[in-house]
């Protein structure tokens, strides 16, 4: 892939073997943006996990003290019963046969996260492969299938997340914006990577992250030292 000249000349300021501190790598994504959009603040780790062995793959859920900048769109599928706990909550949208009829109807996804009570479950059926391909299917594993309907909610909108190893064992996420304080996009990362740890595989001994960096949407990325 061919880079741009702004983006060469901004990878020759990083010094290859240096591992920047978390403080210093932000500042410099912050003082090199070039983009003429808001970008996201990744970050990358490299694990020592085995993909192809199952009892090592890495997931898990964190609430991002800060969000990522953007409150998630929500649609809920509830009982009659259930609908006024999933808006007070914050879902965006709530029904139940007729809002999968509609979706059924119309095949638009204008959302970003899928809530079900498990009653419902049974319900998607008919829109399972509208879901499923967009990454929007309900699933329990993920707590989107659930009876705490209001809590799940709230947690999402607060800035919920999941995450889970690549097929080269590789972790990504997004932690923040570069137009934010670098105080909030410390803290994100904090709260990211401790979660990470947490969720480390049982089979695995020692430090499981190799190494960890940092980048913009679009500028090269820093090494980080734990």
């Amino acid at each position: 892939m061919s880079r741009s000249r702004k983006y060469q000349e901004i990878k020759n300021k990083i010094k290859p073997q240096k591992l920047y501190s978390l403080e210093e790598a932000i500042d410099f994504i912050k003082e090199n943006k070039t983009a003429k959009f808001d970008e996201s603040i990744e970050v990358h780790l490299r694990l020592s996990i085995d993909p192809n062995k199952p009892e090592q793959h890495l997931k898990g859920s964190v609430v991002l003290p800060f969000g990522l900048g953007k409150s998630k769109k929500i649609i809920c599928f509830v009982e009659p019963e259930k609908e006024k706990e999933a808006k007070e909550a914050g879902a965006d949208e709530v029904g139940g046969k007729e809002l999968i009829e509609k979706i059924k109807t119309a095949k638009k996804l204008d959302f970003d996260v899928a809530v079900a009570s498990p009653q419902m479950m049974r319900e998607l059926a008919p829109i399972a492969k509208i879901l499923g391909p967009k990454g929007l299917m309900p699933s329990p594993k993920q707590e989107t299938v659930t009876e705490e309907i209001g809590r799940v909610i709230k947690e999402i909108k607060k800035g919920k997340i999941y995450f889970k190893n690549d097929e080269g064992g590789n972790l990504h996420q997004v932690i923040g914006k570069t137009s934010w304080p670098r105080e909030k996009i410390i803290t994100n990362f904090k709260t990211f990577l401790e979660a990470v740890k947490k969720s480390k595989p049982p089979s695995l001994k020692g430090n499981f992250i190799r190494n960890v960096v940092i980048c913009s949407t679009m500028g090269p990325a820093l090494k980080i030292k734990l």
